[in-house]
């Protein structure tokens, strides 16, 4: 497969102040080592997600990632670096994208006001990456869906990537709730975006994180944007607040089964290697 959402946590080089919380993450480092011994053969090439570091070095962070990329020993194809469209340093950031191998950007809104991805300015940004064949994923929670949909539909010459399936709250709820159906499918009707298959299982209740907790969301997810625009992502280590990742990988090929060859493959590979532009790299 190819992991379109792998993280890297080194607490010497850099500070991850949202992890402070998190008792499977705080104070710990998930090294480009410790993926390769959980992903095994299972994983062929893998892009580089931004990891919310402090704001004021997320530059440091891609400039370090680059350096993997380069690395022919590792199966770092890209990366997914941070970015600030509301800030007045976007266009000159952006612009270093080639060489620090970006294929495109995630600004995390689902931590911030409601009101960061409202103004033309951010949008007009966002729009921009498209123009210069560049994605954003958008990371929105479950009740933000209606504002990621009006977002979405201002930014329709940019590839959008949904990540986490929503951010569904499956922990707290008995069935997914009609917020998050009907959000999911009127993003779905928008060609411009799609789906990120990943996260789904930290969001379930601790220690009830199972293929079957998930599989509704999972179902739903599938149903509305179909097979050509699902991508799938580890979301290591964040994917240790539900079973881990080898658990992940086993959920992941149980979800799997049921499509066609053809189907998993535009799932497992296909899909991300057009929709984040890797055949041009």
């Amino acid at each position: 497969m190819i992991d379109t959402h792998m993280h890297l946590v080194e607490t010497g080089r850099l500070a991850y102040p949202w992890t402070a919380d998190i008792e499977e993450l705080a104070g710990k480092d998930f090294t480009y080592a410790d993926y390769c011994g959980l992903t095994g053969d299972k994983v062929k090439s893998s892009i580089f997600m931004e990891t919310a570091v402090a704001d004021d070095q997320y530059q440091a962070e891609a400039e370090w990632v680059a350096g993997l990329i380069a690395d022919p020993g590792t199966n770092v194809i890209a990366q997914i670096a941070a970015c600030h469209p509301e800030s007045e340093g976007f266009e000159a950031w952006i612009e270093r994208a080639a060489e620090l191998h970006v294929v495109g950007y995630r600004r995390i809104l689902h931590v911030v006001d409601d009101e960061m991805s409202r103004p033309d300015g951010f949008r007009r940004n966002v729009s921009l990456l498209g123009s210069k064949g560049l994605s954003f994923d958008m990371c929105f929670l479950a009740r933000q869906l209606p504002l990621a949909a009006d977002f979405a539909g201002s930014c329709d010459g940019t590839q959008l990537i949904l990540d986490h399936c929503g951010v569904p709250d499956i922990a707290n709820e008995e069935r997914p709730a009609e917020v998050w159906l009907n959000g999911i499918k009127e993003l779905a009707a928008m060609d411009h975006v799609a789906c990120k298959l990943s996260g789904v299982m930290a969001y379930c209740a601790k220690y009830r994180a199972s293929h079957e907790a998930i599989r509704p969301y999972v179902d739903h997810v599938l149903e509305c944007f179909g097979v050509d625009r699902v991508v799938w992502g580890s979301d290591w280590p964040v994917v240790d607040m539900g079973n881990g990742l080898v658990d992940w990988l086993a959920v992941t090929d149980k979800i799997l089964q049921d499509l066609s060859e053809d189907e998993r493959r535009k799932v497992e590979e296909l899909n991300s290697s057009r929709i984040y532009r890797l055949a041009s790299l």
